[in-house]
């Protein structure tokens, strides 16, 4: 019997053995070495066997699961992998160990794991990879006797060098391979306990009240083969009657006159003005919307407040309801944002949608079309299709695409290329009818023109496609592409090979797009809004980046126009100038008399500097990845804009990515760290950081519209993708320490070597290529 002490060091408790549910302790291991006896091919075609090898670690491996988490079938898979090439790995052998053995106690202490030569470990309960098989030998006797044996240290010396050679010789005469580890030792065994689940709620619980599914007992078990059942409880999802009484009668139509005069204390209105400053996405509690509700007259004096305290209703009772919908004319009118968010799929209430749709009216054109494809998205949650009437969205929408040729025809494309996912195609389909009733209706004639955008854009999507398919070199390509301004129409070197095309305006100017054919431009459609979003916010601020968003317009699933904007790629104008955009710039945009921009023209070296900090910042704010050189552009005039967005929301195809794109190069062509420039740089950036945080719930808002929308990087974790913008804005600091925080990130970006030896590959993976 084992003894358990305190941390004082006293006699606590006597105990024969320890349940897991009370070791608050994190699961470690030690990977000591592997052996095996690799394999060689002859000449002959025939298999020998090389003699025994090792490899040694004895490292400390920590996982982030503790013992008292650990359920009754947990396994440790394990795979050692072989770098076969630069560019691929292989495994040398995996295996699969159960950590509770018999009697359902935890393994501890040194552990001989059969790997399985050239397999991944599978992790399966039923594994084809197991670490026993039931075969035993000479070795697997000692290593069971060695904890019973009494230990004598000269005697032990002598009895361990004797074992380690015939383990040698068991080795060189068979063919498997082991990996040797430890598990932690305890002073006494470690028994498996059942710790209870929180329970599993059925349907979909909303929060207006009540179960979006009815609910009957199930029984199941986790897994094929699992002897652990998990029982749902079919009254989970109600709503606790004792708390729905209390509720009834805190929220009484009765205490209306008594609320109406009621004022918070001042550490009340301390707690009421923390709850407006959560962002969007926070959930309330039960204590926090009952505060609003009893506070609600009071709180109809800020715009901040109302969207909080339609949180906080109970929409599934019909009287507070009808409390709640009473009191919003009396409410101060609140801003763009929150009108948004009363537009996401969180508020269903017909009266809440239509009362945000009349907030949105004070909105100008310009305005309107920052956000135009959020509110496209937002259609979805109008329940067009049902029984739910006729929608405020829509008319609202219709009316102003009506009357602003240039919004119609984006609300046009919005439209229709929704209308090609079959989920809501009927319904996109019906609003883009009554979108073309209207116009009809108005004597408008732009349906003409809407028409006659549809069939270029199906003429260029199989002009695209046939180009693609033909075999011929591309100069000869470029002959077959003839209409609109032949002359000045070509092909770009590209995988998809898209067409440069060059448009003649009414006006007599030429307008250069770029239509791009088996590519998804959404995507890359929605970080150009919300860079062209961020840039107004800024502006609005008095603070000019010289930022250069071009346009995108997604045609379809597939393919898309995209403004052409003359530049070189930093990459390109690097390796043509030595390395120097200061050298780049000289040739081009000398200035011998400008001594403090190195000979550069100032407007020059302005616009690189300013357009460096907002494209920095609004780059980390969005989580772009894949920033290399190539996909870093840089105008006649200096201006840096990034292209390519195909990772956003943190993803990247490059390990340990810098936070933003900022390189040594790019640092010399403001001066070197210690330059005036490369201070303002930094200056831009904070700046600008602070800024758009105090808009972070109007792009937040957008975020949340867009979560049923097909973007690629959004669809793959939906419920996540506000979360991931909402942590870089970093809304619990002060602006203060928001400084401090951002300038660290620069820091961390400019010495960064992993993204530097990445943009090396990169280069010379280019130069190969060409």
């Amino acid at each position: 019997m084992s003894t358990m002490r305190d941390l004082s060091g006293k006699n606590y408790k006597d105990y024969s053995y320890c349940l897991t549910g009370k070791l608050d302790l994190n699961l470690s291991v030690r990977i000591n070495s592997l052996e095996w006896k690799p394999k060689r091919p002859q000449l002959d075609a025939t298999i020998v066997p090389y003699s025994a090898e090792r490899r040694r670690w004895n490292e400390w491996i920590t996982l982030p699961i503790k013992y008292r988490d650990l359920p009754l079938n947990a396994q440790l898979a394990f795979t050692v992998w072989d770098a076969a090439s630069p560019r691929k790995v292989e495994p040398i052998g995996g295996s699969t160990l159960k950590l509770f053995g018999p009697f359902n106690i935890i393994l501890t202490g040194p552990q001989k794991v059969r790997m399985w030569p050239e397999c991944e470990a599978d992790g399966n309960d039923t594994s084809k990879t197991p670490s026993e098989t039931g075969e035993k030998d000479e070795m697997d006797r000692f290593e069971k006797d060695r904890g019973d044996i009494p230990k004598i240290e000269w005697l032990d010396n002598l009895a361990y060098r004797q074992i380690e050679q015939i383990h040698k010789k068991l080795l060189a005469q068979s063919d498997k391979m082991l990996l040797n580890i430890d598990l932690p030792k305890f002073d006494f065994p470690v028994i498996f306990d059942e710790h209870e689940y929180e329970s599993k709620v059925h349907g979909s619980f909303n929060s207006f009240g009540g179960s979006a599914s009815n609910s009957i007992p199930s029984f199941h078990t986790n897994m094929p083969g699992s002897s652990v059942f998990i029982v749902d409880d079919p009254e989970i999802a109600r709503e606790n009657p004792v708390e729905a009484k209390h509720r009834r009668l805190v929220r009484s139509h009765r205490n209306g006159p008594l609320d109406r005069q009621l004022k918070p204390n001042p550490k009340i209105r301390d707690e009421l003005a923390q709850i407006l400053r959560y962002p969007p996405s926070h959930s309330l509690t039960g204590e926090e919307k009952d505060l609003l509700w009893k506070f609600r007259y009071y709180l109809t004096r800020d715009k901040r407040a109302l969207t909080k305290f339609l949180k906080s209703v109970v929409w599934s009772d019909p009287a507070e309801a009808k409390q709640a919908v009473d009191l919003l004319p009396a409410w101060v009118d609140i801003d763009v944002d929150d009108a948004l968010e009363l537009l996401g799929s969180s508020f269903e209430n017909r009266e809440v949608r239509s009362y945000a749709v009349t907030q949105l009216r004070s909105a100008n054109d310009d305005d309107l079309l920052l956000f135009l494809l959020q509110l496209v998205q937002g259609l979805k949650f109008e329940h067009i299709d049902s029984n739910f009437g006729e929608s405020n969205l829509v008319a609202f929408l219709i009316e102003r695409a009506v009357k602003n040729p240039i919004l119609g025809n984006y609300f046009h494309w919005y439209l229709m290329i929704e209308y090609e996912d079959v989920a809501v195609s009927k319904m996109y389909g019906k609003v883009s009818y009554q979108y073309m009733s209207a116009m009809t209706a108005s004597g408008i004639q732009r349906r003409e023109s809407l028409r006659r955008q549809g069939e270029l854009i199906e003429t260029l999507a199989n002009l695209a496609k046939s180009v693609k398919q033909m075999r011929e070199s591309r100069p000869k390509k470029v002959s077959e592409v003839t209409g609109i301004v032949p002359e000045r129409t070509g092909i770009f070197k590209s995988n998809l090979l898209p067409l440069h095309l060059t448009f003649s305006c009414a006006d007599g100017s030429l307008y250069q797009a770029i239509f791009k054919s088996g590519d998804d431009l959404r995507q890359d459609q929605l970080v150009i809004q919300l860079i062209t979003l961020m840039d107004d916010l800024l502006r609005k601020e008095n603070l000019d980046l010289k930022l250069m968003p071009y346009k995108v317009l997604a045609t379809g699933a597939d393919h898309g126009m995209v403004q052409f904007v003359q530049s070189m790629s930093l990459a390109n104008v690097l390796n043509e100038n030595n390395g120097s955009l200061l050298g780049y710039w000289r040739k081009n945009h000398l200035d011998e008399q400008s001594a403090e921009t190195f000979g550069v023209r100032p407007e020059v070296m302005d616009n690189y500097v300013k357009s460096c900090a907002g494209y920095s910042v609004i780059m980390y704010l969005l989580g772009v990845g894949d920033r290399h050189l190539d996909n870093l552009l840089m105008s006649p005039n200096g201006n840096i804009f990034h292209v390519d967005f195909g990772f956003i929301l943190g993803r990247d195809p490059k390990p340990f990515p810098a936070p933003m794109k900022i390189t040594k190069e790019m640092v010399d062509a403001m001066g070197g760290f210690n330059s005036v420039h490369y201070q303002s740089f930094k200056s831009y950036c904070v700046t600008a950081y602070n800024i758009l945080r105090k808009s972070a719930n109007l792009i937040l808002n957008l975020f949340g519209l867009m979560v049923d929308a097909n973007i690629p990087d959004i669809k793959a974790e939906p419920d996540k993708a506000v979360w991931k913008v909402e942590e870089r804005f970093q809304l619990n600091l002060t602006d203060d320490e928001a400084i401090k925080f951002f300038q660290n990130l620069i820091n961390e970006s400019v010495s960064a070597m992993i993204p530097q030896i990445a943009d090396a590959i990169h280069g010379w993976a280019q130069h190969w290529r060409k």
